[in-house]
């Protein structure tokens, strides 16, 4: 199964997946501009503000964020996961007022409240028009999504019992449609035998 579930800056996306791997008992894929910023040892900004002006960059990104996930069983939280990664079981969004994703961030990176609304303002731009550059991807269309949820309402350990719960409902609708799908040819295959011995016997009476 592969789960992926994306949404805006401080939106809860890391906190959720990684609970609903827990639940579900899948790896997590989780490949960060933060990290990479890191390693260049530049701010996660000055790597976006590079990203924009190098494409190749995303593109290496998320040509490895998809190697990963194609190894299956996983829960993938990236912000493109659920457009890069083509037959994800489930994709989810999910999303939260901006004043409370900037109270989350401020809490989580340490940073004064205004300048965390700043922060996720000037993130989620970059982004989004970033991925309308590369991949013509419009990160606010979730129109074939599964799910969309307000993380606004929920703690992560209940976002993710939502997502879990609806992720393994499908996987049984899915098991179930297999088990039918199987039992359709077993049918087919029997009339077609079935017919092949009647119109064999057929042919032998004629013949005596």
């Amino acid at each position: 199964m592969i789960i992926c579930i994306s949404g805006l800056s401080g939106s809860g996306k890391n906190s959720v997946g990684e609970e609903v791997a827990r639940l579900l008992s899948l790896r997590v894929v989780n490949p960060t501009f933060k990290t990479i910023a890191a390693k260049q040892k530049m701010t996660l900004m000055e790597f976006h503000r590079k990203a924009e002006k190098e494409h190749s960059i995303d593109r290496q990104f998320d040509a490895h964020l998809v190697a990963e996930a194609k190894k299956g069983n996983c829960v993938v939280t990236t912000w493109l996961g659920p457009w890069m990664v083509k037959g994800a079981d489930i994709r989810v969004w999910l999303h939260a007022p901006r004043e409370v994703r900037a109270r989350r961030v401020a809490g989580r990176d340490g940073m004064a409240p205004e300048q965390a609304l700043s922060h996720i303002s000037d993130r989620d731009e970059s982004n989004r028009r970033r991925y309308e550059e590369v991949y013509k991807i419009d990160i606010y269309d979730h129109s074939g999504f599964e799910l969309v949820m307000n993380t606004e309402k929920f703690v992560p350990a209940q976002s993710a019992q939502v997502i879990a719960a609806a992720a393994k409902a499908l996987g049984e609708k899915k098991t179930a449609k297999k088990v039918a799908m199987k039992k359709k040819v077993a049918r087919t295959n029997f009339q077609r035998n079935l017919s092949a011995l009647e119109y064999r016997n057929s042919n032998t009476k004629r013949k005596r």
